[in-house]
C-alpha cells in the first residue's frame, strides 16, 4: 500500500510539469473528424472516442450503399427487358418516317429526360449537357426553341439559366413502374402544349451496366414531312407505299407522327431508367469500395492511437518507479 502510494505521489510529481496546457479554441475547432491537441513537443494526439465515432458511421454508410446498390441490381433486370421489348415498337417508325437530327426548322423543342432521384452518377449532367448543346445548334434570330423537362434533377440544372425557355415540366414520371398507356398521355399532354416543328427527345440509351450513350431522337411534324416530301427531300420510306381508304396523307401523316412520338418517347424513358439504374449501381460499387479503404485508414490510425497512449502510460509509471528507487 505504501508503494503503491509512494508510486502515485511519484507519477504526480513527475506528470505536473508537463501538464498538457488547455487548447486554444482555435485548435479544438479546427478539426471536425478528429478531435486534435497540441502536445508541448509540438505533436497531436487523437482521440481514440472520435476514431471509434467515425468508423461507426463510415461503417452504416457501407451498408446503405451495398444495399442501395443491390436494389438497382434487382430492379434492372426487370426493366432491362422491357426496354429491349420496346426497342420493336419504334424501328420500324423510324423506317417509315426517317429520322433527321439534321434538319432546319423555324420551331424546336428539346425534350429532355432525366431522373428524379440522384446518386447515379454523371447521367444527368450528361443529358443536360447534350440539350444545352443542342439549344445553341437550334437558336437563331428566327428560330424559337423551348425545353420540355422530365425528371427533377434535369429541371434543377436547367432552370439555373434557361428558366424562360422552359415551356413544360413533369416530374415523379418513375414514381409508378412505367407502361405504355401512362407514357401516351404524357405524350398527348406534351403534344396539346407545344407548337414544333420538330421534336428533339435527348436521352441516355443503355448498352450495359457501365456504358450508356447520350442518344437524340427527331421526330417532325406532319406538316414538315409532307413538305420535305413535296421537296423531293427523303425522310423515310412513306412515298414508297400506296395510300389507299378515304383519308388524305395529311391525316395519315398525323396519326403516324402522333403515334412515333409515344412510341419514341416511350423507348426513351425506359432506356434512361436502364441507364440510371445502372449508373447507380457502378457509383454504389464505388462508394462502397471507397468506404472499405476509409476504414482501413482508420483502423490503423485507431490502432497506433491506441498503442501510442498504452506506450505513453507505460513510460510513466517506468519513469515514476526510476524517480523513487533512484
Amino acid at each position: 500500500m505504501a508503494m503503491s502510494a509512494l508510486r502515485r505521489e511519484g507519477r504526480r510529481i513527475l506528470i505536473s510539469p508537463f501538464a498538457r496546457p488547455a487548447p486554444a479554441p482555435s485548435v479544438a475547432a479546427r478539426s471536425g473528424i478528429f478531435c486534435e491537441d497540441v502536445n508541448p513537443d509540438g505533436t497531436r494526439s487523437i482521440s481514440t472516442q472520435i476514431v471509434r465515432n467515425r468508423m461507426k458511421s463510415v461503417k452504416n454508410i457501407q451498408k446503405i450503399t451495398k444495399a442501395m446498390k443491390m436494389v438497382a441490381a434487382s430492379k434492372l433486370r426487370a426493366v432491362q427487358v422491357r426496354t429491349e421489348n420496346s426497342r420493336g415498337l419504334w424501328q420500324p417508325f423510324s423506317a417509315l418516317l426517317g429520322d433527321v437530327p439534321s434538319i432546319d426548322v423555324k420551331k424546336n423543342v428539346i425534350i429532355t429526360i432525366s431522373s428524379d432521384k440522384g446518386l447515379c452518377g454523371g447521367i444527368n449532367s450528361t443529358s443536360v449537357k447534350v440539350s444545352k448543346a443542342l439549344y445553341k445548334l437550334t437558336s437563331g434570330p428566327e428560330k424559337e426553341t423551348k425545353y420540355v423537362i422530365l425528371g427533377e434533377k434535369g429541371k434543377v440544372q436547367l432552370v439555373r439559366d434557361s428558366r424562360k425557355n422552359i415551356e413544360l415540366s413533369i416530374t415523379e414520371i418513375q414514381k409508378n413502374p412505367l407502361n405504355y398507356t401512362q407514357v401516351s398521355v404524357l405524350a398527348d399532354d406534351i403534344l396539346k402544349n407545344v407548337e414544333y416543328d420538330a421534336l428533339r427527345i435527348v436521352f441516355n440509351r443503355f448498352h450495359s451496366v457501365v456504358q450508356f450513350m447520350p442518344t437524340i431522337s427527331t421526330i417532325l411534324s406532319p406538316e414538315v414531312v409532307e413538305k420535305e416530301s413535296e421537296a423531293g427531300g427523303k425522310v423515310g420510306d412513306l412515298d414508297s407505299y400506296e395510300i389507299e381508304g378515304g383519308e388524305t396523307k395529311g391525316e395519315i401523316l398525323q396519326n403516324l407522327a402522333e403515334f412515333q412520338f409515344s412510341c419514341v418517347l416511350f423507348n426513351a424513358v425506359l432506356e434512361n431508367a436502364c441507364s440510371e439504374l445502372g449508373a447507380r449501381m457502378s457509383a454504389m460499387d464505388s462508394s462502397s469500395r471507397n468506404a472499405g479503404e476509409m476504414l482501413d485508414r482508420l483502423t490503423l490510425t485507431y490502432n497506433r492511437t491506441r498503442q501510442a497512449s498504452i506506450t505513453t502510460e507505460l513510460i510513466e509509471i517506468i519513469s515514476g518507479a526510476s524517480a523513487l528507487t533512484g
